[in-house]
């Protein structure tokens, strides 16, 4: 079985939040460790990450240990950077054994083809953002972010991130339509390449599943875990989406 899940956004919007969330997650993947063979994280596990040469982030260790105890069973996870975690470096894969990557991933499960990305910078539009991405992901840059004290940059980070999230404007987290939706018309542009029949993205917080314009291939958004706890699973050629109850019933 292959599992995909997505916008786990630990850390925020508070510790005890965040905390709560986690012991979901964890949960979450002590209920699938049995049956799975793959576990894709489509991006934003963290609200924010950025590791310095000796020092990354304070918390998540319950998040850690399981992602490590899965690694070390020989289940195989694959992290695609999101927004909000550009900055993976090496830590997940030399202490938890994960595979990072960051374009998006096309995989021929059987005779099934699925692409899997964050979802983040595809598509027609929002330029500023694109031009944002250039800038954080360029050398230079995480170096001068890397100078300064982790008690600062996390801070400062953590900040910028929260403001962001509270700046989104209603319209935002609702399904534009078809025409307007940027994801949407990102899988339409791929199948003028090439058949797909499923594409599995997060970032947009909102859980879709639509049908594309051939009437066969289908865009599935996992929206996020701060009031869901959707994922999807592929087995045996059969794809489901599926929702976790969560600790506390949710």
């Amino acid at each position: 079985m292959v599992v995909f899940v997505s916008d786990f956004h630990l850390g925020s919007p508070n510790y005890k939040t965040s905390r709560e969330r986690e012991a979901d997650i964890c949960a979450f993947l002590d209920a699938i460790k049995h049956d799975a063979k793959e576990i894709y994280f489509l991006g934003d596990v963290f609200d924010f990450w950025f590791e310095y040469k000796t020092v990354i982030p304070k918390g998540y260790v319950r998040f850690f240990g399981k992602l490590a105890e899965l690694s070390d069973s020989g289940i195989q996870l694959k992290v695609c950077v999101g927004n909000h975690d550009l900055w993976m470096s090496d830590y997940l894969i030399q202490e938890c054994g994960v595979e990072i990557f960051s374009e998006p991933r096309l995989l021929e499960l059987g005779n099934c083809r699925i692409l899997v990305h964050h979802g983040d910078g595809l598509g027609p539009g929002d330029l500023k953002y694109k031009f944002l991405k250039k800038i954080f992901t360029n050398k230079a840059a995480q170096f001068f972010f890397k100078i300064i004290h982790p008690d600062i940059g996390v801070r400062m980070a953590n900040a910028f991130s929260r403001k962001s999230r509270s700046g989104e404007k209603p319209i935002e987290k609702k399904y534009k339509g078809d025409n307007k939706e940027f994801l949407t018309q990102y899988c339409e542009e791929v199948l003028q390449e090439g058949f797909v029949h499923y594409f599995i993205f997060g970032h947009r917080h909102l859980q879709l599943d639509i049908t594309l314009s051939n009437g066969v291939s289908r865009y599935i958004n996992l929206g996020e875990w701060f009031s869901g706890r959707r994922y999807v699973t592929f087995s045996d050629g059969v794809l489901a989406i599926q929702d976790f109850k969560g600790v506390r019933g949710l």
